[in-house]
């Protein structure tokens, strides 16, 4: 199956693209990232799953937010996105940084339609605050940020340093595809506003973590760019222990596991059905 087109969703146009064959697997980037981000692991895995990608509001070449995310508004999303592609059966979630967060709340809201999950160095907060009135100070920011031209001027720029910091191979993602994007407004504005919601939606997870939990026997894997920080690697591990998960590190790698590792991302998801689980 091969598809890349628009699904609405709550009002939203997602951009939603399918590619492969095979049992389902959900692709979520992280904050700011795009579709085009999982490009390297894509062909690993089409042989094996329908692989499916979205991009969330306001990122890639999705329709700006119609409300601030939720951890259950990001769970029901997903499963929203399968619904529209009548794709309804058990899919293997894959949560990259703060998607880790909405993969996981998936996970535990909708048990019967998670075969696997697979957390790819993910966002970790033990002690989550929630700041006040995030929404008021995030709007005013984007509008006068988009209003003085930065993402126009500086968008690109600005993507293609992000990824220099937090990948160790050269970002490969096309120049016109990361122009089409980052120049935007509605891009900018869907980042800041994930980022003013971070603390919230890692609150209500943990909220989620006591009420809901994950299915017994779930395939549960935490795949860690640990890059030499042993702080982080203690704390993916912890993550690990708490959902009673397999640890593994991608190694080297930096934050942008799928473009440094897209080899240990297939291998992790592929890896439960080869072991029978």
């Amino acid at each position: 199956m091969t598809f890349e087109g628009f699904r609405r969703i709550g009002g939203v146009a997602h951009h939603v693209l399918v590619d492969g064959s095979g049992p389902v697997c959900v692709l979520s980037a992280g904050l700011g990232l795009s579709w085009f981000d999982w490009d390297p692991v894509v062909p690993l895995l089409a042989p094996h799953r329908t692989v499916v990608r979205f991009d969330r509001p306001g990122h890639g070449l999705s329709q700006p937010a119609a409300a601030p995310p939720t951890a259950a508004g990001e769970a029901h999303r997903i499963a929203a996105v399968l619904d529209a592609l009548e794709l309804p059966g058990p899919a293997t979630v894959v949560g990259h940084s703060i998607a880790g967060f909405h993969a996981e709340a998936f996970a535990r809201l909708h048990p019967d339609r998670t075969a696997a999950l697979l957390l790819v160095d993910p966002s970790v907060e033990e002690h989550p605050r929630t700041p006040r009135a995030p929404g008021a100070v995030t709007g005013a920011l984007g509008a006068v940020l988009s209003a003085a031209g930065v993402p126009a001027a500086l968008g690109p720029a600005v993507r293609r340093a992000a990824v220099r910091r937090a990948a160790v191979r050269h970002d490969a993602a096309p120049a016109a595809l990361v122009r089409r994007v980052y120049r935007t407004s509605r891009v900018l504005r869907g980042t800041l506003l994930e980022n003013a919601h971070y603390g919230a939606v890692a609150a209500q997870l943990l909220g989620l973590r006591a009420g809901h939990p994950l299915p017994p026997r779930l395939p549960v894997t935490v795949l860690a760019a640990p890059d030499g920080s042993a702080r982080w690697e203690r704390r993916q591990r912890a993550l690990a222990r708490r959902l009673g998960a397999r640890y593994e590190a991608a190694e080297p790698s930096g934050h942008l596991v799928m473009l440094d590792r897209p080899d240990a991302v297939a291998d992790a998801v592929l890896r439960p059905a080869q072991d029978g689980a």
